[in-house]
């Protein structure tokens, strides 16, 4: 079993030391660290708390050769699927490649598919399924595009717009393929 210390020491002790040296430069940093923000601290607070509010992007790639299994995903706004997944996810957007595929329970905002999905699929704004799109199960939308060649199969409603994906208008089993 590999030990930390002893990976790290030997890089000290000058098995990579001619590529990186290593420098005695933190002391001096380390020092002007608390200066700078015992004198900032009242002036750095207001500037920094709206970079605190705006949040990036989060967002998460499932590489083509990646398998992901029972899993739960929460606070993702995009979810990017190349390979191959079996979770829960709540997120704002979901893309499926052409050769991703999804089995699990959903919950999006928007969601294009060019691959494939089998499981629960709730839509609040919008739904694409692209020419190459498989997708079964029980599917929920608020709007929905369905372009020539795409496969869709079980149990299809329209939700209420009042209530933005809360409810359920209209029920169909569809069998399309």
């Amino acid at each position: 079993m590999l030990q930390k210390d002893g990976f790290f020491r030997r890089r000290e002790e000058g098995q990579f030391r001619q590529t990186q040296p290593i420098t005695p430069a933190p002391a001096p940093a380390a020092n002007a660290a608390p200066a700078l923000s015992e004198t900032t601290t009242t002036t750095a607070t207001p500037r920094v708390e709206p970079r605190a509010d705006e949040r990036k992007e989060a967002k998460l790639v499932v590489g083509p050769d990646i398998k992901m299994k029972g899993v739960e995903i929460n606070d993702c706004d995009t979810l990017v699927v190349e390979g191959r997944m079996e979770a829960t996810l709540d997120a704002r957007v979901l893309e499926i490649t052409q050769h991703g595929v999804f089995h699990g329970t959903i919950a999006v905002d928007n969601a294009e598919i060019h691959g494939r999905f089998e499981g629960e699929l709730t839509v609040r704004k919008q739904l694409i399924i692209q020419g190459t799109g498989k997708v079964s199960g029980k599917i929920r939308y608020a709007k929905i595009k369905i372009e020539e060649g795409a496969e869709v199969s079980g149990e299809i409603a329209v939700l209420e717009k009042s209530q933005s994906g809360a409810a359920v208008t209209s029920s169909r089993r569809v069998s399309n393929g």
